[in-house]
């Protein structure tokens, strides 16, 4: 009798507290009605409805891990406890297993056949799974942003899940979305220190932007977490590949072995098509290579590589105008220093597009040297020469015989010729014609007689 009355007492303390649980939950201090609760589980450790409450005050703290495994006790204590199976589905739910939560759904269902609240969460449930099977299908295809998309759905139903997090800033690291897909790993973080994938994303936004030794380091802290993590494993090799084939290839470039240089930085390509930053700059230093190796053509479309990958990398600008200017492509190299000039008002720019510009109006008059058929470092006497020869060639009486037209022609060649001579025969002409000067002079001249 004795222990009945001490075991009713018990069951009245443990209501007590209970009840104090439920007061301080509808004024929603949650922190006091957890403590009140687990009292009462103290002293009822048999009570179903005990865990039920701990666990939907749990929920509202966020502590839906330690939410869920109240709801499993309470369910495990009572299998008819209704609540007890929607809170369980709830948690698995806002944790994202979306499977585990629709077997406690269907519980729901069998106990209350019409529980309308029931077929909603089952809906959601469904929906979850699939923007999962999207997600994994788009990964695949390397739709990235598709992915983004449906992990975003995904988590307005499954809020607290990590693996969808983790999935996303993955994709929004290989959109190049650094900063967001920064926030989203440091948000896991700050609720989870330890966890494996977000310091993986961490590494990767630092792998993307080229800072690769603090890369390896997430990378390798990320394996300490989590020693079976394929994918830190993966990124961690390409990291270190990388960064030593690149290296490999500035040394070679620097002792002057540009053949070397160029197969490292090809072979150093070939590493990882995902590191967009890296092989921009690879790009860029191979053109430097293929610019020495006087592979003008192939230094010019390495810069276009690299430009394409980076829209913002003036330096690969910069490389290729002057691959531009050493083939005479003047209106391309105007249009790349024009751009750059944009980018970056410094003196050095301005005079690099005027230079661009004079080539390009130079390039557009009558080439005096052509006209000779001599180079543009010819002699004094090799102009004389030239210029005999082809005064000889197109002299009017040469071509007497000829019809009109023909006459005509010769002519006006032999007009070019003594052109030509008259300013390459003379130092001070042959000077202002070189640099440019005499296209200034014509500009004076049209502004004196607009």
């Amino acid at each position: 009798e004795r222990e009945t009355s001490d075991l009713t007492l018990f069951l009245m303390e443990a209501e007590g507290f209970k009840e104090q649980g439920n007061a301080f939950y509808v004024k929603k201090d949650y922190a006091e009605a957890f403590n009140f609760y687990t009292k009462a589980i103290d002293l009822c450790p048999k009570n179903a409805s005990y865990y039920g409450n701990r666990a939907a005050t749990l929920m509202m703290l966020s502590r839906y891990r330690e939410a869920l495994e109240d709801s499993q006790q309470a369910v495990r204590l009572d299998d008819t406890f209704m609540k007890g199976h929607m809170r369980e589905g709830k948690c698995h739910l806002l944790l994202g297993n979306a499977m585990a939560a629709s077997r406690c759904f269907q519980k729901v269902q069998e106990l209350e056949p019409e529980n309308s609240q029931v077929q909603q969460e089952l809906k959601s449930a469904e929906s979850i799974l699939e923007f999962e099977r999207l997600a994994e299908i788009s990964f695949e295809k390397r739709d990235f942003r598709m992915v983004v998309f449906c992990m975003d759905r995904a988590l307005q139903s499954a809020s607290a899940c990590h693996r969808f997090k983790v999935l996303k800033a993955e994709c929004l690291a290989l959109l190049g979305r650094y900063p967001e897909a920064q926030s989203v790993a440091s948000d896991i973080l700050r609720m989870d220190s330890t966890n494996g994938d977000a310091l993986y994303v961490r590494g990767l936004c630092l792998y993307y932007e080229d800072c690769i030794d603090k890369a390896v380091q997430f990378f390798v802290q990320a394996l300490r977490m989590a020693p079976d993590h394929e994918k830190a494993r993966l990124a961690c090799r390409n990291a270190k590949a990388l960064k030593a084939k690149k290296e490999e290839g500035n040394k070679a470039f620097k002792e002057g072995s540009y053949e070397e240089a160029y197969d490292l930085y090809s072979e150093a390509l070939t590493i990882d098509p995902n590191n967009i930053k890296t092989n921009a700059k690879l790009y860029c230093n191979r053109a430097t290579v293929g610019s020495k190796l006087n592979k003008l053509d192939q230094a010019i479309e390495d810069c276009t590589k690299a430009i394409k990958l980076d829209e913002t990398y003036i330096k690969a600008y910069m490389r290729r105008a002057q691959c531009y200017m050493d083939t005479e492509q003047y209106e391309e190299a105007v249009r790349d220093y024009e751009k750059v000039y944009q980018t970056e008002k410094t003196k050095e720019h301005k005079s690099l597009l005027k230079n661009a510009q004079l080539e390009l109006k130079k390039s557009k008059r009558k080439d005096y040297y052509k006209v000779l058929g001599v180079e543009k470092n010819a002699t004094e006497d090799e102009i004389k020469k030239a210029y005999r020869k082809r005064a000889l060639m197109h002299h009017p009486d040469r071509h007497s015989g000829a019809s009109a037209e023909v006459q005509k022609e010769e002519e006006k060649k032999f007009k070019e010729v003594g052109e030509a001579f008259t300013v390459l025969s003379d130092p001070k002409k042959k000077s202002r014609y070189d640099s440019g000067h005499d296209l200034e002079d014509d500009d004076m001249n049209m502004g004196l007689f607009h």
